[in-house]
């Protein structure tokens, strides 16, 4: 551990202030040093995802969907059909539809994933207007099926990244707290006005085909997000339940249920004591909750599954975000 550059760094930091400040113990500076290589590397790999995201997402977008003027659903949707009404460019489109879901994002989930979505849609926009993708295909069902599927899957590495290209699961999670609605059956709603409008201001044949986009893009999307549905509980068993549910309940802002239990391991007689933690988070906050259970017991035991429903409780009560 002492050999790593991180804690060389700190050690020389501490010997050039000297005395005037209080010494640091081994034992912080390796903890901190620690920190700071998770942090890089998590961010790092989120950049990795957001990167590869955008450059899928422009792909589908320029070498199948506008050359065929196809919309999908959400605010890409909303975005393609305004461009091909009014002929607007599209990545000022994306840019000034999202804003509004932008902010909505800061107050219901946080900064830092409002600053990677931020990046996402801006990186997204920039490369629609520099990268000159080729045009692969004129045919609709081609265009339809691997135009939705590259969509999705950068729209997926997005969320991968802890951002979004799409606004409308911003939208969808706030309507959701204030009507008791699903999440997806709120999406649905937008999406049935959006191919209503595209069968009325285009024709009814890119309306359907636009559809069967969307149902790629959206099974591409799930694909991609292995495991992430709209609500998923969370157990977390670890010698360090106390700080763990305070991290929860204070940073988080989530409920958490505490269940007492038993190790598994040994004899019966022998068996130690424990306490288990059971909390329900959105999929936009899988990696927050990853990293905050890693950074205070990274030996934590972590099972996560999806909620099909959800009634009640602090999730759609209480509004979260970081502090």
């Amino acid at each position: 551990m002492k050999s790593t550059g991180i804690y060389r760094f700190f050690k020389s930091l501490q010997s050039l202030i000297g005395g005037r400040a209080k010494r640091i113990s081994d034992y912080t500076i390796a903890r901190y040093s620690i920190a700071v290589k998770d942090n890089a590397s998590r961010w790092f790999k989120e950049l990795i995802f957001l990167t590869v995201g955008i450059l899928s997402a422009g792909f589908g977008l320029h070498g199948f969907l506008l050359p065929n003027d196809f919309i999908d659903g959400g605010v890409t949707g909303i975005s393609l059909l305004t461009r091909v009404i009014t002929g607007y460019p599209l990545p000022i489109l994306i840019v000034v539809i999202n804003i509004p879901f932008i902010v909505l994002g800061y107050f219901q989930i946080g900064r830092s994933f409002v600053f990677k979505s931020i990046i996402a849609i801006i990186g997204l926009a920039l490369a629609l207007n520099f990268i000159h993708y080729p045009i692969i295909t004129s045919d609709k069902l081609l265009v339809s099926v691997f135009g939705g599927f590259f969509l999705g899957a950068g729209i997926g590495l997005s969320v991968r990244g802890g951002g979004v290209l799409d606004g409308t699961e911003v939208l969808a999670i706030y309507l959701g707290r204030k009507t008791g609605l699903t999440i997806g059956d709120l999406i649905l709603v937008f999406n049935i006005f959006i191919f209503s409008t595209a069968a009325y201001l285009l024709s009814i044949e890119i309306a359907l085909y636009s559809i069967l986009t969307y149902l790629s893009a959206s099974k591409t999307v799930d694909f991609v997000i292995e495991g992430v549905e709209e609500y998923i509980g969370v157990i977390i068993i670890s010698k360090r339940s106390e700080a763990l549910r305070l991290m929860i309940t204070e940073k988080m802002g989530r409920g958490v249920t505490i269940y007492q239990g038993k190790s598994g391991f040994g004899k019966r007689e022998d068996l130690a004591e424990t306490e288990i933690l059971y909390s329900v988070i959105t999929r936009l906050e899988i990696g927050r909750m990853q990293n905050e259970v890693k950074s205070i017991d990274p030996q934590a035991f972590i099972v996560m599954n999806s909620v099909k429903d959800l009634k009640g409780g602090m999730i759609k009560k209480r509004q979260f975000k970081e502090h």
